[in-house]
């Protein structure tokens, strides 16, 4: 038996169920997204790029950003019996992102992630959606976790790239242990370059930690990269591919 998880006001084309239904009976262990149309077609636009443009490895290595889960629920179309091995959703109610808890926990017990690569979905945008109503602090801490159990404990140490606000928050919010893996921040801006260093106020050691902010051709990886995608016409992507690193081993993204 498969399942099927629309919104109610999404539709769906004809061709929807037979595409997904043969790409789930290849990859039974599989959630199956598909790419989609947003109505009204200018909202969320560098979302909806993200969604249906990563590639397939880039479903796997992506599930660190604030978007969310790599396909978005209303396309998922998944086994009932995975969809019961995995756990069901967390009806915690208002306020719960179960999309999300659902995919990492499907991730730790070894599922896959599959985009069918066809447009099969209108995916109509609400202020008023019940995503919306999701705290930030609540998903940060879900990924700041996620990324803590599924990639730090793998690295010796590492770089935060990104010495501004969002850099300095996930330092500040990971466990000890990983905040002394941080080896350095980078960045491009000179005058945080120029600093030299991030000063962990609120830290209880004695000297409190100071860490070197570099130009990010002077740092070393790996990376945890909290710069935005899609955001600095195409500069912060060609920083990027100009160090001829692989992303999920040299990098992932927690923009």
């Amino acid at each position: 038996m498969i399942l099927l998880l629309p919104e109610e006001d999404d539709v769906m084309t004809p061709q929807r169920v037979r595409l997904q239904l043969e790409a789930a009976a290849q990859h039974p262990t599989s959630i199956i997204g598909c790419q989609v149309r947003r109505d009204p077609p200018d909202s969320t636009e560098r979302y909806t790029r993200w969604i249906n443009q990563m590639s397939a490895d880039q479903l796997l290595t992506q599930v660190f950003t604030s978007n969310g889960p790599t396909v978005i629920m209303p396309t998922w179309f998944c086994s009932r019996a995975w969809f019961s091995h995995v756990g069901w959703f967390d009806e915690g109610g208002q306020g719960v992102p179960e999309d999300l808890l659902f995919f990492q926990e499907h991730l730790r017990r070894g599922g896959r992630v599959v985009r069918v690569d066809r447009s099969l979905l209108l995916y109509r945008y609400h202020p008023q959606a019940a995503s919306l109503s999701v705290l930030e602090g609540t998903i940060w801490t879900l990924r700041v976790r996620f990324l803590e159990e599924r990639v730090l404990p793998y690295w010796a140490t590492f770089t935060i790239w990104n010495a501004g606000k969002q850099g300095r928050r996930l330092y500040r919010s990971l466990e000890a242990a990983n905040r002394q893996k941080v080896v350095a921040f980078c960045d491009v801006d000179e005058r945080k370059i120029k600093k030299g260093f991030y000063c962990y106020e609120d830290s209880q050691e004695r000297p409190k930690p100071r860490v070197p902010i570099l130009h990010f051709r002077a740092a070393q990886p790996p990376f945890i990269i909290c710069v935005k995608l899609d955001l600095t016409g195409g500069a912060f992507e060609d920083n990027l591919r100009s160090l001829h690193l692989q992303e999920g081993q040299d990098f992932f993204h927690f923009s």
